[in-house]
Protein backbone atom coordinates (compact mmCIF):
# COMPACT_ATOMS: atom_id res chain seq x y z
CA UNK A 1 0.00 0.00 0.00
CA UNK A 2 1.38 3.39 -1.02
CA UNK A 3 2.05 5.74 1.89
CA UNK A 4 0.04 8.96 1.58
CA UNK A 5 1.89 12.13 0.70
CA UNK A 6 2.91 14.37 3.60
CA UNK A 7 0.40 17.05 4.53
CA UNK A 8 3.04 19.68 3.81
CA UNK A 9 6.57 19.35 2.50
CA UNK A 10 9.36 21.82 1.90
CA UNK A 11 11.93 20.78 -0.69
CA UNK A 12 15.26 22.54 -1.16
CA UNK A 13 14.15 25.82 0.45
CA UNK A 14 16.76 28.56 0.08
CA UNK A 15 16.47 32.04 1.57
CA UNK A 16 19.25 34.61 1.51
CA UNK A 17 19.54 37.96 3.27
CA UNK A 18 22.52 39.56 1.57
CA UNK A 19 25.54 37.36 2.28
CA UNK A 20 23.66 35.41 4.98
CA UNK A 21 22.07 32.14 3.88
CA UNK A 22 19.25 31.71 6.42
CA UNK A 23 17.91 28.53 4.77
CA UNK A 24 20.32 26.41 2.76
CA UNK A 25 18.46 23.72 0.76
CA UNK A 26 16.14 22.82 3.63
CA UNK A 27 13.84 19.79 3.38
CA UNK A 28 10.98 19.19 5.80
CA UNK A 29 7.84 17.08 5.71
CA UNK A 30 4.98 16.99 8.21
CA UNK A 31 2.36 14.26 8.12
CA UNK A 32 -1.30 14.41 9.03
CA UNK A 33 -1.95 13.24 12.58
CA UNK A 34 1.52 13.93 13.97
CA UNK A 35 3.21 16.46 16.23
CA UNK A 36 6.49 17.31 14.57
CA UNK A 37 9.25 19.20 16.42
CA UNK A 38 11.41 21.77 14.64
CA UNK A 39 14.54 22.26 16.73
CA UNK A 40 17.68 24.34 16.47
CA UNK A 41 19.85 27.04 18.00
CA UNK A 42 19.02 30.73 17.69
CA UNK A 43 19.81 31.68 14.12
CA UNK A 44 19.53 28.09 12.89
CA UNK A 45 16.87 29.06 10.33
CA UNK A 46 13.69 27.78 12.01
CA UNK A 47 11.84 31.09 11.91
CA UNK A 48 12.77 31.67 8.28
CA UNK A 49 11.41 28.26 7.31
CA UNK A 50 8.05 28.59 9.10
CA UNK A 51 7.63 32.13 7.75
CA UNK A 52 7.93 30.64 4.27
CA UNK A 53 5.33 27.98 5.12
CA UNK A 54 2.96 30.66 6.42
CA UNK A 55 3.46 33.05 3.53
CA UNK A 56 5.30 35.76 5.41
CA UNK A 57 8.37 35.53 3.16
CA UNK A 58 9.03 34.14 -0.31
CA UNK A 59 11.88 31.62 -0.62
CA UNK A 60 14.58 32.32 -3.22
CA UNK A 61 14.63 28.69 -4.34
CA UNK A 62 12.91 25.39 -3.65
CA UNK A 63 9.25 24.53 -3.48
CA UNK A 64 6.42 23.81 -1.05
CA UNK A 65 4.00 20.93 -1.58
CA UNK A 66 0.55 20.63 0.02
CA UNK A 67 -0.82 17.09 0.03
CA UNK A 68 1.71 16.22 -2.67
CA UNK A 69 0.94 19.10 -5.04
CA UNK A 70 3.21 22.15 -5.52
CA UNK A 71 1.72 25.37 -4.17
CA UNK A 72 2.62 29.04 -3.94
CA UNK A 73 1.90 30.78 -0.62
CA UNK A 74 2.16 34.53 -1.28
CA UNK A 75 0.76 35.72 2.07
CA UNK A 76 -0.76 34.48 5.35
CA UNK A 77 -4.31 34.75 3.98
CA UNK A 78 -3.37 32.25 1.26
CA UNK A 79 -1.77 30.00 3.90
CA UNK A 80 -4.94 30.03 6.00
CA UNK A 81 -7.08 29.31 2.93
CA UNK A 82 -4.85 26.32 2.24
CA UNK A 83 -5.21 25.05 5.81
CA UNK A 84 -2.13 26.39 7.58
CA UNK A 85 -2.56 28.23 10.88
CA UNK A 86 0.14 29.77 13.07
CA UNK A 87 0.27 30.89 16.69
CA UNK A 88 3.21 33.23 17.27
CA UNK A 89 5.29 33.42 20.44
CA UNK A 90 4.31 37.03 21.07
CA UNK A 91 0.60 37.72 21.40
CA UNK A 92 -1.22 40.14 19.06
CA UNK A 93 -4.32 41.03 21.05
CA UNK A 94 -6.00 44.36 21.80
CA UNK A 95 -6.34 44.78 25.58
CA UNK A 96 -9.37 47.05 25.49
CA UNK A 97 -11.40 44.76 23.23
CA UNK A 98 -13.32 41.65 24.21
CA UNK A 99 -12.23 38.10 23.41
CA UNK A 100 -14.90 37.82 20.70
CA UNK A 101 -13.91 41.14 19.14
CA UNK A 102 -10.26 40.09 19.00
CA UNK A 103 -11.20 36.80 17.36
CA UNK A 104 -13.54 38.48 14.86
CA UNK A 105 -10.75 40.83 13.74
CA UNK A 106 -8.52 37.88 12.85
CA UNK A 107 -11.09 35.96 10.78
CA UNK A 108 -10.74 36.19 7.02
CA UNK A 109 -14.53 36.26 6.56
CA UNK A 110 -16.60 38.77 8.50
CA UNK A 111 -19.52 37.47 10.56
CA UNK A 112 -21.87 39.05 13.10
CA UNK A 113 -20.23 39.26 16.51
CA UNK A 114 -22.94 37.03 18.01
CA UNK A 115 -22.15 34.29 15.48
CA UNK A 116 -18.43 34.61 16.19
CA UNK A 117 -19.07 34.41 19.95
CA UNK A 118 -21.23 31.27 19.59
CA UNK A 119 -18.63 29.53 17.45
CA UNK A 120 -15.86 30.62 19.80
CA UNK A 121 -17.65 29.00 22.75
CA UNK A 122 -18.24 25.80 20.78
CA UNK A 123 -14.62 25.49 19.60
CA UNK A 124 -13.12 26.42 22.97
CA UNK A 125 -15.23 23.81 24.75
CA UNK A 126 -14.50 21.12 22.16
CA UNK A 127 -10.77 21.48 22.70
CA UNK A 128 -10.76 22.07 26.44
CA UNK A 129 -9.79 25.74 26.15
CA UNK A 130 -12.66 27.51 27.96
CA UNK A 131 -13.12 31.21 27.16
CA UNK A 132 -15.73 33.87 27.87
CA UNK A 133 -16.40 35.83 24.65
CA UNK A 134 -17.46 39.02 26.44
CA UNK A 135 -14.47 39.38 28.76
CA UNK A 136 -12.03 42.19 27.91
CA UNK A 137 -8.58 40.89 27.14
CA UNK A 138 -6.88 43.03 29.79
CA UNK A 139 -8.64 40.98 32.46
CA UNK A 140 -7.25 37.66 31.16
CA UNK A 141 -4.29 35.79 32.54
CA UNK A 142 -1.43 35.06 30.15
CA UNK A 143 -2.60 31.45 29.93
CA UNK A 144 -6.06 32.61 28.88
CA UNK A 145 -4.53 34.91 26.26
CA UNK A 146 -2.68 31.93 24.89
CA UNK A 147 -6.03 30.15 24.60
CA UNK A 148 -7.49 33.07 22.63
CA UNK A 149 -4.61 32.89 20.15
CA UNK A 150 -5.03 29.14 19.70
CA UNK A 151 -8.84 29.17 19.52
CA UNK A 152 -9.01 31.93 16.93
CA UNK A 153 -6.53 29.89 14.87
CA UNK A 154 -8.64 26.72 15.29
CA UNK A 155 -11.74 28.63 14.19
CA UNK A 156 -10.13 28.75 10.72
CA UNK A 157 -10.22 24.90 10.77
CA UNK A 158 -6.51 24.40 9.97
CA UNK A 159 -5.10 21.05 8.93
CA UNK A 160 -1.64 22.21 10.08
CA UNK A 161 -1.05 24.28 13.20
CA UNK A 162 2.38 25.91 13.70
CA UNK A 163 3.16 26.70 17.34
CA UNK A 164 6.18 28.85 18.29
CA UNK A 165 7.31 28.37 21.93
CA UNK A 166 3.71 27.81 23.12
CA UNK A 167 4.55 26.95 26.76
CA UNK A 168 7.03 29.74 27.47
CA UNK A 169 4.51 31.76 29.52
CA UNK A 170 2.37 28.99 31.03
CA UNK A 171 2.22 27.44 34.49
CA UNK A 172 2.84 23.67 34.72
CA UNK A 173 -0.91 23.15 35.12
CA UNK A 174 -1.64 25.24 32.02
CA UNK A 175 0.97 23.26 30.10
CA UNK A 176 -0.85 20.05 30.93
CA UNK A 177 -4.06 21.53 29.56
CA UNK A 178 -2.29 22.54 26.34
CA UNK A 179 -0.79 19.08 25.94
CA UNK A 180 -4.27 17.53 26.19
CA UNK A 181 -5.50 19.91 23.48
CA UNK A 182 -2.63 18.97 21.19
CA UNK A 183 -3.47 15.30 21.74
CA UNK A 184 -7.04 15.97 20.56
CA UNK A 185 -5.77 17.73 17.45
CA UNK A 186 -3.50 14.81 16.61
CA UNK A 187 -6.36 12.34 17.15
CA UNK A 188 -8.47 14.31 14.66
CA UNK A 189 -5.78 13.88 12.01
CA UNK A 190 -4.47 17.44 12.20
CA UNK A 191 -0.75 18.09 12.17
CA UNK A 192 1.21 20.29 14.57
CA UNK A 193 4.63 21.78 13.81
CA UNK A 194 6.06 22.46 17.26
CA UNK A 195 8.96 24.85 17.91
CA UNK A 196 10.38 24.77 21.43
CA UNK A 197 13.62 24.95 23.39
CA UNK A 198 12.09 22.83 26.16
CA UNK A 199 13.47 19.46 25.17
CA UNK A 200 11.75 17.35 27.81
CA UNK A 201 8.34 18.44 26.55
CA UNK A 202 9.49 17.76 22.98
CA UNK A 203 10.40 14.21 24.03
CA UNK A 204 7.01 13.78 25.67
CA UNK A 205 4.84 15.25 22.91
CA UNK A 206 6.43 14.87 19.52
CA UNK A 207 6.40 11.95 17.10
CA UNK A 208 9.30 13.13 14.95
CA UNK A 209 11.87 15.91 15.09
CA UNK A 210 13.82 17.81 12.45
CA UNK A 211 16.97 19.51 13.72
CA UNK A 212 18.52 22.56 12.04
CA UNK A 213 21.90 24.17 12.52
CA UNK A 214 23.36 27.15 10.63
CA UNK A 215 20.57 27.16 8.08
CA UNK A 216 20.72 23.46 7.25
CA UNK A 217 18.93 20.32 8.37
CA UNK A 218 21.50 18.29 10.34
CA UNK A 219 19.33 15.48 11.64
CA UNK A 220 15.95 13.79 11.90
CA UNK A 221 14.98 11.59 14.80
CA UNK A 222 12.27 10.14 17.00
CA UNK A 223 12.54 12.39 20.08
CA UNK A 224 11.12 9.67 22.34
CA UNK A 225 14.21 7.60 21.52
CA UNK A 226 16.53 10.45 22.53
CA UNK A 227 17.47 12.15 25.77
CA UNK A 228 17.29 15.90 26.29
CA UNK A 229 21.09 15.89 26.28
CA UNK A 230 21.32 14.06 22.95
CA UNK A 231 18.78 16.40 21.35
CA UNK A 232 20.76 19.40 22.62
CA UNK A 233 23.95 17.84 21.24
CA UNK A 234 22.34 17.54 17.80
CA UNK A 235 21.18 21.16 17.95
CA UNK A 236 24.45 22.66 19.15
CA UNK A 237 26.92 20.27 17.54
CA UNK A 238 28.62 19.53 20.86
CA UNK A 239 27.78 18.37 24.36
CA UNK A 240 26.01 20.95 26.54
CA UNK A 241 27.76 20.82 29.90
CA UNK A 242 25.74 20.38 33.08
CA UNK A 243 25.73 23.27 35.53
CA UNK A 244 28.52 23.24 38.08
CA UNK A 245 27.82 24.13 41.71
CA UNK A 246 24.19 24.92 40.90
CA UNK A 247 22.75 24.38 44.37
CA UNK A 248 23.65 24.40 48.03
CA UNK A 249 25.31 27.77 48.46
CA UNK A 250 26.21 28.82 51.97
CA UNK A 251 24.09 31.86 52.79
CA UNK A 252 26.08 35.03 53.37
CA UNK A 253 25.05 38.48 54.53
CA UNK A 254 22.02 40.14 53.01
CA UNK A 255 23.27 42.41 50.24
CA UNK A 256 19.84 43.52 48.96
CA UNK A 257 17.00 44.07 51.43
CA UNK A 258 13.51 45.00 50.21
CA UNK A 259 11.14 46.11 52.98
CA UNK A 260 7.44 46.71 52.37
CA UNK A 261 7.92 47.94 48.81
CA UNK A 262 4.70 49.15 47.19
CA UNK A 263 4.12 50.91 43.89
CA UNK A 264 0.94 51.87 42.03
CA UNK A 265 0.38 50.47 38.53
CA UNK A 266 1.70 52.65 35.73
CA UNK A 267 -1.51 52.40 33.68
CA UNK A 268 -5.14 51.41 34.06
CA UNK A 269 -4.50 47.78 33.14
CA UNK A 270 -1.10 47.42 34.79
CA UNK A 271 -0.09 45.63 37.99
CA UNK A 272 1.73 47.45 40.78
CA UNK A 273 3.51 46.13 43.89
CA UNK A 274 1.84 45.46 47.24
CA UNK A 275 4.02 45.28 50.34
CA UNK A 276 6.87 43.27 48.80
CA UNK A 277 9.57 42.18 51.28
CA UNK A 278 12.56 39.86 50.80
CA UNK A 279 16.34 39.81 50.86
CA UNK A 280 19.02 38.46 48.56
CA UNK A 281 22.18 37.22 50.21
CA UNK A 282 25.79 37.13 49.16
CA UNK A 283 26.57 33.89 47.36
CA UNK A 284 23.02 32.99 46.33
CA UNK A 285 20.77 33.05 43.30
CA UNK A 286 17.30 34.21 44.35
CA UNK A 287 14.55 33.29 41.90
CA UNK A 288 11.25 35.08 41.31
CA UNK A 289 8.78 32.91 39.41
CA UNK A 290 5.45 33.96 37.97
CA UNK A 291 3.24 34.10 34.93
CA UNK A 292 3.84 37.23 32.83
CA UNK A 293 1.83 40.29 33.80
CA UNK A 294 1.81 39.78 37.56
CA UNK A 295 4.05 42.70 38.50
CA UNK A 296 7.44 41.56 37.21
CA UNK A 297 7.93 44.78 35.23
CA UNK A 298 7.07 46.91 38.26
CA UNK A 299 9.47 44.92 40.44
CA UNK A 300 12.34 45.27 37.98
CA UNK A 301 11.70 49.00 37.56
CA UNK A 302 11.72 49.50 41.34
CA UNK A 303 14.91 47.48 41.85
CA UNK A 304 16.77 49.12 38.96
CA UNK A 305 15.83 52.70 39.86
CA UNK A 306 13.73 53.33 36.76
CA UNK A 307 10.94 54.01 39.27
CA UNK A 308 11.87 55.39 42.68
CA UNK A 309 10.40 53.95 45.87
CA UNK A 310 8.16 55.91 48.21
CA UNK A 311 10.80 55.57 50.95
CA UNK A 312 14.58 55.55 50.63
CA UNK A 313 14.73 52.76 53.23
CA UNK A 314 12.38 50.51 51.21
CA UNK A 315 15.52 49.21 49.47
CA UNK A 316 18.91 48.69 51.07
CA UNK A 317 22.06 47.77 49.15
CA UNK A 318 24.85 46.59 51.43
CA UNK A 319 23.10 48.40 54.29
CA UNK A 320 22.73 51.77 52.53
CA UNK A 321 19.28 53.08 51.53
CA UNK A 322 18.89 53.31 47.74
CA UNK A 323 15.11 53.67 47.30
CA UNK A 324 15.53 57.26 46.10
CA UNK A 325 18.66 56.61 44.02
CA UNK A 326 18.32 56.57 40.25
CA UNK A 327 19.79 53.81 38.07
CA UNK A 328 23.12 55.64 37.65
CA UNK A 329 23.58 56.02 41.40
CA UNK A 330 22.76 52.37 41.96
CA UNK A 331 25.29 51.29 39.34
CA UNK A 332 27.94 53.37 41.09
CA UNK A 333 27.17 51.49 44.30
CA UNK A 334 27.84 48.13 42.65
CA UNK A 335 24.50 47.10 41.14
CA UNK A 336 23.87 45.89 37.59
CA UNK A 337 20.66 45.27 35.69
CA UNK A 338 19.53 43.27 32.67
CA UNK A 339 15.93 44.03 31.62
CA UNK A 340 13.64 41.59 29.81
CA UNK A 341 13.45 43.45 26.50
CA UNK A 342 16.91 43.20 25.03
CA UNK A 343 16.32 45.29 21.89
CA UNK A 344 15.01 48.73 22.81
CA UNK A 345 15.41 48.53 26.60
CA UNK A 346 18.72 46.77 27.24
CA UNK A 347 20.22 47.97 23.95
CA UNK A 348 19.45 50.74 21.46
CA UNK A 349 18.94 49.00 18.10
CA UNK A 350 20.74 51.54 15.86
CA UNK A 351 23.68 52.13 18.20
CA UNK A 352 26.90 50.16 17.92
CA UNK A 353 27.76 47.72 20.67
CA UNK A 354 30.50 50.02 21.96
CA UNK A 355 28.01 52.90 22.11
CA UNK A 356 25.58 50.69 24.00
CA UNK A 357 28.39 49.77 26.38
CA UNK A 358 29.06 53.50 26.94
CA UNK A 359 25.39 54.24 27.54
CA UNK A 360 25.07 51.51 30.14
CA UNK A 361 28.50 51.71 31.74
CA UNK A 362 29.53 55.36 31.70
CA UNK A 363 28.86 55.70 35.42
CA UNK A 364 30.73 52.67 36.69
CA UNK A 365 33.00 51.13 34.03
CA UNK A 366 35.67 53.81 33.69
CA UNK A 367 34.54 54.85 30.22
CA UNK A 368 34.60 58.58 31.08
CA UNK A 369 37.62 60.63 32.16
CA UNK A 370 37.18 64.32 33.02
CA UNK A 371 34.12 64.55 30.82
CA UNK A 372 35.69 62.76 27.83
CA UNK A 373 34.28 59.48 26.52
CA UNK A 374 36.93 56.78 26.24
CA UNK A 375 35.58 55.04 23.14
CA UNK A 376 38.62 52.80 22.79
CA UNK A 377 38.08 51.45 26.28
CA UNK A 378 34.42 50.79 25.49
CA UNK A 379 35.40 48.91 22.33
CA UNK A 380 37.86 46.85 24.35
CA UNK A 381 35.00 46.04 26.71
CA UNK A 382 32.97 44.80 23.75
CA UNK A 383 35.88 42.57 22.73
CA UNK A 384 36.15 41.15 26.25
CA UNK A 385 32.41 40.41 26.40
CA UNK A 386 32.59 38.81 22.96
CA UNK A 387 35.33 36.42 24.10
CA UNK A 388 33.84 35.60 27.50
CA UNK A 389 30.28 35.01 26.30
CA UNK A 390 30.87 33.69 22.77
CA UNK A 391 28.99 36.56 21.11
CA UNK A 392 28.85 35.77 17.39
CA UNK A 393 28.73 38.75 15.06
CA UNK A 394 29.78 39.65 11.55
CA UNK A 395 31.86 42.73 12.47
CA UNK A 396 33.88 43.84 15.47
CA UNK A 397 31.45 46.58 16.47
CA UNK A 398 28.09 46.17 14.69
CA UNK A 399 24.81 47.86 15.54
CA UNK A 400 22.84 46.00 18.19
CA UNK A 401 20.04 45.19 15.74
CA UNK A 402 22.51 43.26 13.54
CA UNK A 403 22.90 40.51 16.17
CA UNK A 404 20.56 37.54 16.46
CA UNK A 405 18.36 37.53 19.55
CA UNK A 406 20.46 34.94 21.34
CA UNK A 407 23.75 36.70 20.65
CA UNK A 408 22.38 40.07 21.70
CA UNK A 409 21.17 38.46 24.92
CA UNK A 410 24.65 37.09 25.58
CA UNK A 411 26.07 40.57 24.94
CA UNK A 412 23.76 42.46 27.30
CA UNK A 413 24.18 39.84 30.05
CA UNK A 414 27.94 39.78 29.59
CA UNK A 415 28.15 43.58 29.47
CA UNK A 416 26.71 43.76 32.99
CA UNK A 417 28.43 40.72 34.47
CA UNK A 418 31.94 41.45 33.29
CA UNK A 419 32.28 44.28 35.81
CA UNK A 420 31.63 41.79 38.66
CA UNK A 421 28.74 43.65 40.33
CA UNK A 422 27.85 43.08 43.95
CA UNK A 423 24.18 42.85 42.96
CA UNK A 424 22.81 41.65 39.64
CA UNK A 425 19.10 41.86 38.83
CA UNK A 426 18.21 40.09 35.59
CA UNK A 427 14.78 39.54 34.02
CA UNK A 428 14.18 36.58 31.66
CA UNK A 429 17.91 35.83 31.23
CA UNK A 430 17.45 33.10 28.59
CA UNK A 431 14.19 34.17 26.90
CA UNK A 432 14.15 32.68 23.38
CA UNK A 433 17.76 31.52 23.71
CA UNK A 434 18.96 28.12 22.48
CA UNK A 435 20.19 25.36 24.78
CA UNK A 436 23.91 26.07 24.46
CA UNK A 437 23.63 29.83 24.99
CA UNK A 438 21.13 29.34 27.82
CA UNK A 439 23.51 27.03 29.67
CA UNK A 440 26.37 29.49 29.23
CA UNK A 441 24.27 32.30 30.72
CA UNK A 442 22.98 30.18 33.60
CA UNK A 443 26.48 29.02 34.48
CA UNK A 444 27.69 32.63 34.46
CA UNK A 445 24.87 33.62 36.85
CA UNK A 446 25.74 30.80 39.24
CA UNK A 447 29.46 31.60 39.06
CA UNK A 448 28.82 35.27 39.82
CA UNK A 449 26.75 34.36 42.86
CA UNK A 450 29.34 31.89 44.13
CA UNK A 451 31.95 34.65 43.92
CA UNK A 452 30.01 36.54 46.62
CA UNK A 453 27.49 38.57 44.63
CA UNK A 454 23.74 38.60 45.21
CA UNK A 455 21.92 37.52 42.05
CA UNK A 456 18.18 37.99 41.57
CA UNK A 457 16.62 36.25 38.57
CA UNK A 458 13.06 36.98 37.43
CA UNK A 459 11.94 34.28 35.02
CA UNK A 460 8.84 32.66 33.56
CA UNK A 461 10.89 29.52 32.90
CA UNK A 462 10.20 27.44 35.98
CA UNK A 463 12.66 24.71 34.94
CA UNK A 464 15.38 27.34 34.76
CA UNK A 465 14.62 28.69 38.24
CA UNK A 466 14.44 25.22 39.76
CA UNK A 467 17.88 24.50 38.30
CA UNK A 468 19.80 27.63 39.30
CA UNK A 469 18.01 29.18 42.30
CA UNK A 470 18.94 28.60 45.92
CA UNK A 471 15.72 30.21 47.17
CA UNK A 472 12.57 31.04 45.29
CA UNK A 473 9.46 33.22 45.62
CA UNK A 474 6.42 33.55 43.37
CA UNK A 475 5.00 36.90 42.31
CA UNK A 476 1.23 37.03 41.83
CA UNK A 477 -0.75 40.19 41.15
CA UNK A 478 1.91 42.37 42.73
CA UNK A 479 2.44 40.28 45.85
CA UNK A 480 5.40 38.02 46.64
CA UNK A 481 5.16 34.66 48.37
CA UNK A 482 7.46 33.84 51.27
CA UNK A 483 10.90 32.73 50.01
CA UNK A 484 11.54 28.99 50.22
CA UNK A 485 14.62 26.85 49.58
CA UNK A 486 14.31 25.56 46.05
CA UNK A 487 15.61 22.14 47.01
CA UNK A 488 12.39 21.44 48.96
CA UNK A 489 9.96 22.58 46.25
CA UNK A 490 8.15 20.72 43.49
CA UNK A 491 7.13 22.13 40.12
CA UNK A 492 3.51 21.39 40.95
CA UNK A 493 3.63 23.33 44.22
CA UNK A 494 5.23 26.34 42.53
CA UNK A 495 2.72 26.08 39.68
CA UNK A 496 -0.17 26.35 42.15
CA UNK A 497 1.38 29.50 43.63
CA UNK A 498 1.81 30.91 40.12
CA UNK A 499 -1.94 30.38 39.64
CA UNK A 500 -2.77 32.30 42.83
CA UNK A 501 -3.22 29.54 45.41
CA UNK A 502 -2.35 30.76 48.91
CA UNK A 503 -2.44 34.48 48.10
CA UNK A 504 -4.87 36.93 49.79
CA UNK A 505 -8.45 37.01 48.56
CA UNK A 506 -8.01 40.52 47.13
CA UNK A 507 -5.56 39.14 44.59
CA UNK A 508 -7.73 37.70 41.79
CA UNK A 509 -6.84 34.11 40.96
CA UNK A 510 -6.08 32.90 37.47
CA UNK A 511 -8.80 30.93 35.73
CA UNK A 512 -8.29 27.19 35.92
CA UNK A 513 -6.45 25.75 32.96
Amino acid sequence: MTEPAPLIAAEGIVKRYGALVANDSVDLDVRAGEIHALLGENGAGKSTLVKALYGLIAPDAGRILWRGAPVTIPDPRAARALGVGMVFQHFSLFDNMSVAENVALALDRSSPLRVVADKLVAVSRAYGLPLEPSRPVWRLSVGERQRVEIVRCLMQDPALLILDEPTSVLTPQECEGLFETLGKLRAEGRAVLYISHKLEEVRRLCDRATIMRQGRVVGRTDPKAETAASLARMMVGADVAALRDATGAAAGRARLVVDGLSAPPEDAHGVGLKGVSFDVRAGEVFGVAGVAGNGQDALFAALSGERLADRAEALLLDGAPIGWDDITARRRKGAAFVPEERLGHAAAPRMKLSENALAAGHAANGFVNRGFLLRGRALGWVDAVTRAFDVRKGARDPEARALSGGNLQKFVVGREMLRKPGLLVVSQPTWGVDAGAAQLIRQALVDLARSGAAVLVVSQDLDELMEISDRLSVIFHGRLSAPQPTAGLTREAVGLLMGGAGFPADAPTQAAA
